[in-house]
Parts: C-alpha cells; structure tokens; sequence
C-alpha cells in the first residue's frame, strides 16, 4: 500500500490496516444465541395449564350409572419455530487517515506563570530542605554537646574517684610511714636511754673513782700533818644558794605541765668535790611527780660543777630544794 499525503500540511501518512472480522463474527454469533435463549425462557414462563372440572349428577330413578366422560386431551404446544440465522453484520468502515495537527503556540505569560510558579515550588522545597537540614544540624549539635557534657561528668567523677583512691593510698602510706618513725624514734629513745643510762653510770664510776681519790688525799693530808679539819655546819652564804639554784635550774628541762595544785617539791642530796664536781645527787624527797622529779636530778648533773662561794670554796653536801611553780 502507497503512502499518501495529507492535504493539510503535505506530510506523509499511513493508512492503518483494516481490522480482523473473525472477532466481529465471534460476537454477533453470541448475541443472536442469547436472544434465542431469552425467548425460550419467555414463552415456557408464559404457558399455562388447562383446568379440569369434574361434576356428578344424581337422578332420584333408578339408572344404569354412565361412565364418566373423560377430560378432554390437552392441545399440543406449538413447536417453536426457529429463528432466521443471523446476517452478518456489515464490515466496520475503514477509519479515516489520522491527521497530524500542528502544535499549538505556547503562550509566553502562561509559561511565565508557570516558570515563576516551578520557581516558588523550587524555593519552598529548598527552603523545606534547608530547615530539614538545619533541624538536624542543630539536634546533631545538641546531641553533640550532651555527649560532650556527659562525658565532661564522667571525667570529673573520674578525677573525683581517682583523686579519693589516692587519698587513701597517701593517708595508708603516711599512717605506714608514721609507724615506722614511731618505731624508730622509740628505737633512737630507747638507745638514747640506754646511752644515758651507760653514761650516768660511767659518770658514776668516774664520780666515786674522784671521790674515792678525794678521800685518801684528805686521809693522807691529816696523817702527814698532824691536824684534822673541823666539822663545821654549812654558814649561810644567800648568794652561793642563789647561784647554785640558778645554775640548776638552767639546766633543767621540764617539758610537763606546770598548773597543778599543792606546788610539789622536791629535795635532792648532792655531794661535790672541792672542785665543785658533783660525785653523787640523791633523791631525798619526791615531789610525787616523777616526770619533775628526774627532770631536776638531770639539771643538777647537767650544772656539773657547780658555783663556788665567795673564797672558792664549796659546801661538800648541799640540800637542794625544787618546787614546781619555780619553772612555770
């Protein structure tokens, strides 16, 4: 088949081809059969059967009885007639050439209407998409400073743990190490006394050696010369006693506490070479306070030799009396 042209506009066109009729003859075969089925149904629903009607007649006389008539045989239904086969229905005309029209002009203000309203729907899905986005950002950035806080805490309970830990690392260590000074200064103090005490002794020795040196020089001297020293009782003399018991009391160390009631007292032996050397101090009197009573025996050995008097001589026993209220 040619192309032809169309008168319009002078472009080509096509002529479609023409429809298949076995589907159309298909369809009027359908219709017909349901038509013939329709007035099948019509005429059988619109047939009705004939009453019978049955009487008796009695006569009074006596009859030989007759038969009773029968019903009169129904009339035979009509056979239907058939119908006429369908005519085929005509073929469908050829449908007209399509005709391509031409497009038409667009119109500028509407599709500036429409470019301007695209515009808007642009601008209003950024604008969405921006919030959208800054929305995120911000629960992002919010978010964010809560981890960071969190973790700020977790931190400082951290540091507050850590800082609690080695508080008591550093109070059992100083607990450990005041232990061991303890000891060793009860250590240093016992050797400390035990030195003392071997001094004390030593001095004690050497003190009685003076002593005992003393005695045979005195011995001797009254042997040779033929006169004897007279025992005469210590004279008064307020300024050598004066300066015996500042110099005593000097040496004297008593750490202890001072107000207590009664001022105690204590009275001490102490006998000295010419020289002033002490050679022995004995507790005569306690002042029933021990810590005092050893803090003034240690002074008077300490204050070793002691002051002479005036002429150089010295009282070879002295009573020494301390009470309490003098070192406050």
């Amino acid at each position: 088949m040619t192309a032809k042209k169309s008168a319009n506009d002078g472009s080509p066109y096509y002529v479609p081809p023409e429809p298949k009729p076995l589907p159309s003859f298909l369809l009027a075969v359908a219709v017909h059969a349901a038509l013939l089925a329709f007035l099948a149904i019509g005429v059988s629903w619109q047939k009705v059967n004939p009453v019978s009607v049955e009487a008796e007649v009695w006569d009074m006389s006596v009859q030989t009885a007759a038969a009773p008539e029968l019903p009169p045989e129904p009339a035979p239904e009509p056979e239907p007639q058939p119908e006429p086969a369908p005519e085929p229905p005509p073929p469908p005309p050829p449908p007209e050439p399509a005709v391509e029209r031409p497009a038409p002009t667009p119109d500028p203000e509407i599709a500036l209407r429409e470019e301007k309203k695209r515009k808007e729907e642009e601008a209003k899905k950024a604008a969405a998409e921006d919030k959208k986005r800054k929305e995120a950002e911000a629960e992002q950035k919010k978010k964010k400073l809560e981890e960071a806080e969190q973790k700020k805490r977790d931190e400082a309970e951290k540091i507050k743990r850590d800082e609690a830990e080695k508080k008591k690392l550093e109070d059992a260590e100083r607990k450990k190490k005041e232990l061991a000074d303890k000891k060793k200064a009860d250590a240093a103090a016992a050797e400390k006394k035990k030195k003392d005490l071997a001094a004390a002794k030593a001095e004690d020795a050497r003190l009685d050696k003076l002593r005992k040196e003393e005695m045979q020089r005195m011995a001797g001297a009254m042997g040779s010369g033929g006169t004897a020293a007279k025992s005469t009782g210590p004279r008064s003399d307020g300024g050598y006693i004066a300066a015996i018991t500042a110099a005593i009391k000097s040496a004297t160390a008593y750490p202890g506490n001072t107000d207590v009631g009664g001022n105690p007292r204590a009275t001490f032996r102490v006998e000295q070479l010419p020289t002033g050397e002490i050679m022995s101090v004995r507790l005569v009197k306690s002042s029933g306070v021990p810590e005092f009573d050893r803090a003034v025996e240690n002074g008077i050995k300490k204050a070793s030799p002691l002051p002479k008097k005036k002429d150089g001589t010295v009282e070879r026993t002295l009573d020494v009396n301390f009470s309490m209220k003098d070192y406050d």
